[in-house]
């Protein structure tokens, strides 16, 4: 069957969406006290409300899937139609036009795990999930840190012991995403204690549902609980649900993590406040009569060409991967820019805002804030601690020595201590 143009495929889409969406009213002028005031960090419901827009949200994926528009660049043996990445964006594009029910709990299984999935699965572990997870049938989650373990990933202990042709896990995983409303997790254990801490590990797709697997949802200061602590005592795991070699591991977490960095750098982590909320930021500072002060407009000018480099940077690195080419330490660069932008967006909005921030007093624009600012520390740590990323780019982009650790030789070990 001969691939569609773009023009024609613009015209598949917008019948589709035409027919099973409702367009966006235009965006109104942003007006000071006007309209939602909410400028939380990441969105928190109540269970319920979650269930319902999760519901909503699979019944959108499974409308698309029904057109043929779910995984427009995927494998047609997975159900896909490998058309171009174009073709992608395009549809990606078209749908910002209407109102559909909220994406995000597919952020992590299709941005992060699927395509290690596909990339490192066995056939019959890719034709298993991989069109389901695509339809919206099910929701995948990724463990990875634990509470010795978290940007030091290859520090972790949680085991996987080989019994036949299983494997049985035991430990325990923090900060999961979305464990408690997800099917399947992309899980890495030491399996061979007695290797390099790289060379120990194996990645695996285990049943989120499987007997020995127990959520526990952490609350966080900003009042939600939408990450979990994961335990998994004895949890039996099919040989064939193996992600890549045995002590192969390390290399199927980096396909993940890459994918990571390039989701939360771009602006899919959370955060994607950017300079989209730029004219919010004006209007706050005309509000509280700071619009001629030196200092304060300085700030507000540096937050803006900060946010307009991280964005063309992104762009670049984006265009890259399009290309064809594999994330590299780019991305951990961009992720660097947007947890400092973030950063600096919420110490600005508090040199603003003063105790406004601190107590809900009713008034519009100033309480809100601080959902923002109790919800930014987090994404320091998501996808790699600043810390952690700052040795990435050090070491792969600038070309510095590797900095020693605590299980590498330093040149100053030997050292006579006084």
């Amino acid at each position: 069957m001969p691939q569609p143009t773009l023009d024609e495929f613009r015209v598949e889409c917008l019948t589709f969406l035409d027919a099973n969406a409702t367009p966006r009213e235009a965006t109104q002028d942003f007006k000071w006290g006007e309209g939602d005031d909410d400028v939380a960090m990441f969105e928190e419901v109540d269970a319920a409300a979650e269930r319902r827009q999760i519901e909503a949200a699979k019944g959108w994926r499974n409308a698309r899937a029904e057109a043929g528009l779910h995984w427009i660049s995927g494998p047609t043996e997975l159900g896909g139609r490998e058309l171009p990445a174009s073709h992608d964006r395009l549809y990606a594009s078209l749908e910002t036009r209407y109102e559909v029910p909220d994406q995000s709990f597919f952020g992590i299984g299709l941005g992060m795990v699927a395509p290690t999935i596909l990339a490192h699965a066995t056939p019959e572990v890719r034709e298993a999930y991989l069109p389901k997870m695509w339809r919206g049938d099910i929701i995948g989650c990724q463990l990875f840190s634990e509470p010795g373990a978290g940007s030091d990933l290859a520090g972790l202990q949680s085991r996987a012991d080989r019994d036949g042709d299983e494997w049985i896990l035991n430990g325990q995983k923090v900060w999961t995403s979305g464990a408690h409303y997800s099917d399947l997790g992309e899980i890495i254990c030491r399996t061979d204690p007695d290797m390099p801490k790289h060379k120990g590990l194996t990645g695996f797709v285990v049943d989120m549902h499987a007997p020995g697997v127990e959520v526990r949802p952490l609350r966080q200061m900003t009042g939600g609980a939408a990450f979990n602590e994961v335990f998994f005592t004895d949890v039996r795991v099919h040989d064939s649900h193996r992600l890549g070699d045995v002590n192969g591991g390390w290399n199927v977490a980096l396909t993940t993590l890459m994918n990571e960095r390039m989701s939360i750098g771009a602006g899919g982590g959370g955060g994607g406040l950017g300079m989209a909320s730029g004219t919010r930021l004006i209007e706050m500072v005309r509000h509280f009569g700071l619009a001629d002060d030196g200092v304060t407009r300085q700030e507000l000018a540096r937050l803006y060409t900060n946010f307009q480099v991280a964005k063309y940077s992104n762009q670049r690195a984006l265009d890259k991967i399009k290309a064809g080419q594999l994330p590299g330490p780019e991305m951990s660069v961009a992720k660097l820019a947007l947890t400092n932008n973030l950063r600096a967006t919420a110490e600005f909005v508090a040199h603003v805002l003063g105790p406004r921030v601190q107590a809900d007093t009713g008034e519009w624009g100033t309480f809100a804030w601080s959902r923002f600012i109790c919800g930014e520390p987090g994404m320091h740590i998501a996808g790699g601690s600043d810390q952690v990323l700052r040795n990435i780019v050090s070491e792969r982009v600038l070309g510095l020595p590797k900095e020693p650790g605590i299980d590498s030789k330093s040149p100053f070990r030997d050292l006579p201590r006084n």
